[in-house]
């Protein structure tokens, strides 16, 4: 329905836009593609009446727009290009062009349109928004200047205020993201997005009475997600609420959203609990998290390469390495062929051997190792 608007009402723009109809130009018929969003034939429609080089500003806008909104780019921003040249003060054809030019993944270019705007309107909220938004690392100096400019043109738009906040806070410039945030949340009291951003700058500003209320107020609104609940749980530490906070850490826990965050924090609340026990098992978790699940495959694939190299001593200690973060089968395995037939020390394969068949490997995929492997404790016994 909105595109059906959107439609209608640029194409009575056109239509306003110049008194006198073309010869030719059925205006029921060409509406009827607009409102049906035959954009395609609208403008094999439109090129059959006005043709592809026609000079009129009203007819490259309405040939512009339609082959826009029919996908075929490359052909509008030529229109646009051409009206853009003999309307070269026309803000809606540059927006036109640095929109084509964003479909077509060309941001430099996209920019250059969008810096003419600013010549003719330095004050157009829009283009500093889109500026900023084709700049990734939130710290940038220039992003962060689009935004202040457009925050200062419209202070209560919640996505300018929104990323400039996360900017600010990112520099540890706290105060700051919690003035931008102020009447961007006044203005729109039930903006969660908002509403977490201010949670995790109080929290930053130590202001942890208001934190805290907003935190149980996010949660209470149906959002259990673990950025929330570990800043709840945070603040709850920090106001020294420890089992408090270990609830809300547990809470992570049986739905098994547990973070390495969680968990240090859990094993901080157990030490200032003087549970010293729970404390280690919840560091040791912690460090646990902390690694890659695939640990054992890198040392795995190192101890093959530096075999491969002749190291024959240092493959050893990588595939020993790996086993401190996995019990894997092909381990135990690497290590008894190694020391079986590299090392020569029988005793230490025979052991290896006997660790690979206990450690359960795939009966059909390692059929051919499970028999070596029997075969070889056999022999060398």
């Amino acid at each position: 329905m909105k595109k059906f608007l959107l439609s209608l009402c640029l194409f009575s723009m056109f239509m306003l836009a110049h008194a006198q109809t073309p010869v030719g130009l059925n205006q029921g018929k060409l509406l009827e593609y607009y409102q049906n969003q035959r954009f395609m034939e609208a403008w094999s429609y439109l090129d059959s009446v006005y043709g592809s080089n026609t000079e009129d500003p009203k007819a490259i806008a309405q040939l512009a727009y339609v082959s826009m909104m029919a996908g075929k780019l490359p052909q509008a921003e030529r229109y646009y290009l051409k009206l853009n040249a003999l309307q070269p003060t026309n803000i809606p054809v540059l927006f036109n062009l640095a929109n084509i030019n964003l479909r077509r993944g060309n941001d430099e270019q996209a920019k250059t349109y969008y810096k003419e705007i600013l010549q003719l309107d330095s004050t157009n909220f829009k283009v500093y928004k889109q500026l900023a938004a084709l700049i990734n690392s939130p710290t940038n100096k220039e992003k962060l200047d689009y935004l202040s400019k457009a925050n200062v043109l419209n202070p209560v738009e919640a996505d300018v205020a929104y990323d400039l906040a996360i900017g600010l806070n990112t520099l540890e410039e706290f105060e700051k993201a919690y003035a931008v945030l102020d009447p961007a949340i006044k203005a729109d009291s039930n903006n969660f997005v908002l509403l977490k951003a201010r949670m995790s700058t109080c929290i930053s500003l130590h202001q942890y009475d208001e934190a805290l209320n907003l935190g149980k107020r996010i949660m209470g609104s149906g959002d259990s997600s673990t950025y929330v609940v570990t800043s709840v749980g945070k603040i709850a530490y920090m106001q020294n609420a420890f089992d408090q906070a270990i609830g809300y850490f547990k809470y992570l826990e049986r739905n098994e959203m547990q973070t390495e965050t969680s968990l240090y924090f859990t094993a901080l609340c157990y030490q200032k609990l003087k549970n010293y026990a729970m404390a280690s098992d919840y560091i040791q978790r912690t460090i646990t998290e902390s690694l890659s699940p695939n640990m054992a495959n890198y040392y795995m694939l190192s101890g093959s390469i530096l075999e491969q190299r002749g190291l024959i001593k240092d493959a050893s200690l990588a595939y020993k390495k790996g086993l401190e973060y996995e019990s894997k089968a092909s381990l135990y395995y690497n290590l008894a062929v190694l020391n079986d037939l590299k090392m020569n020390n029988k005793v230490a394969a025979v052991r290896y051997y006997n660790l690979y068949l206990k450690s359960k490997p795939d009966t059909i995929k390692q059929r051919e190792a499970l028999n070596y492997a029997r075969s070889r404790i056999s022999e060398l016994k």
